[in-house]
């Protein structure tokens, strides 16, 4: 099964508005967020077209095809609105014989990890940075960018994973960047 898998759309829908299109695109049944959905948070500027209310009606008309874990900037306030659950600290994915532990990284990252084992996949958000890094026994962290405030002159972004392949996508679908794991 084909994932989309996205992070940090701070309240815009503007990109949240594109996010979608490219989601329509990429035909996957389910798009997993990983956090900071509807919150600019207090270190960011607004980004474009920043509105929090069209942002909640967007996602929840799709509730049904859409997983999430929380970020740093999502709250019980935005739980009242939003029609899916997003309140989980981290999932837990698999993909062939890899786990994937998937959370928005404010609390686990490579910094401070969480229960891998050798070979599982560290998937987060949180630094509006893309990445496909290597790190310990086999294992991978993996980012997909921010959709709305992307940093380190990053592009607007997404993931796809299908068949034991990301892809690193800007938001007109452009591959940026693959891995086979």
């Amino acid at each position: 099964m084909k994932l989309m898998i996205a992070s940090d759309l701070h309240g815009s829908a503007y990109y949240t508005h594109q996010l979608l299109d490219a989601w329509d695109r990429e035909g996957a049944p389910r798009l997993f967020l990983l956090g900071d959905i509807l919150y600019h948070g207090p270190r960011n500027d607004l980004p474009e077209g920043y509105a929090p209310k069209e942002v909640l009606a967007m996602l929840n008309k799709r509730r049904d095809r859409i997983f999430c874990v929380r970020g740093n900037c999502d709250g019980e306030v935005d739980q009242m609105v939003l029609d899916f659950p997003i309140m989980a600290d981290y999932a837990v994915l698999t993909e062939g014989e890899r786990l994937i532990y998937a959370t928005h990284g404010h609390v686990y990252n490579t910094a401070h990890l969480p229960p891998l084992q050798p070979g599982d996949i560290l998937l987060h958000g949180h630094t509006h940075v893309p990445a496909w890094q290597a790190f310990g026994e086999g294992n991978l962290y993996l980012n997909p960018g921010s959709v709305s405030l992307p940093k380190e002159n990053s592009p607007h972004s997404y993931l796809t994973l299908e068949g034991g392949k990301f892809l690193w996508k800007e938001l007109d679908g452009t591959v940026y960047h693959e891995l086979n794991i």
